[in-house]
């Protein structure tokens, strides 16, 4: 899937211009949906120097998107239209509707079938000893 993913208030803590703290668990549900082989595109109000660094400030995070601020990577955009809708299937962002839910909820919104819930399952996992993304979720 293509999911498009907002920088402010959603990868990090809202300090524009700056760049705020990752929101936890941030770059590891990232790094993750990629190796699932989802195309991430970071679509976010930044442009110029703030859209560098915070595209950096990714990289070094160990995310590269598959686009920045673009449908895909070769698309010709003029930063001076107004914003027009990017065509993802799933669209991240602090702005939804009911706040944004965490990184965790996020990630098995997007995998339900390795959500554990709350029940028998989540509470073995939680104890066990396997080491991971899903464990440190929970941790």
């Amino acid at each position: 899937m293509k999911i498009s993913v907002d920088f402010d208030g959603t990868i990090v803590e809202h300090k524009f211009p700056e760049i705020g703290k990752e929101i936890l668990f941030a770059f590891d549900t990232l790094k993750a949906l990629q190796k699932q082989g989802h195309q991430l595109i970071l679509w976010t109000i930044r442009t110029g120097k703030e859209l560098d660094e915070a595209v950096e400030f990714c990289r070094k995070n160990g995310v590269e998107f598959y686009a920045v601020n673009k449908n895909y990577p070769e698309e010709e955009f003029d930063e001076n239209e107004v914003s027009r809708k990017i065509n993802a299937e799933i669209f991240i962002d602090d702005r939804n509707i009911g706040g944004f839910p965490g990184w965790g909820e996020i990630y098995f919104m997007i995998n339900p079938d390795e959500n554990p819930g709350k029940d028998e399952e989540y509470r073995i996992l939680k104890k066990s000893k396997k080491s991971g993304f899903i464990k440190k979720l929970f941790s």
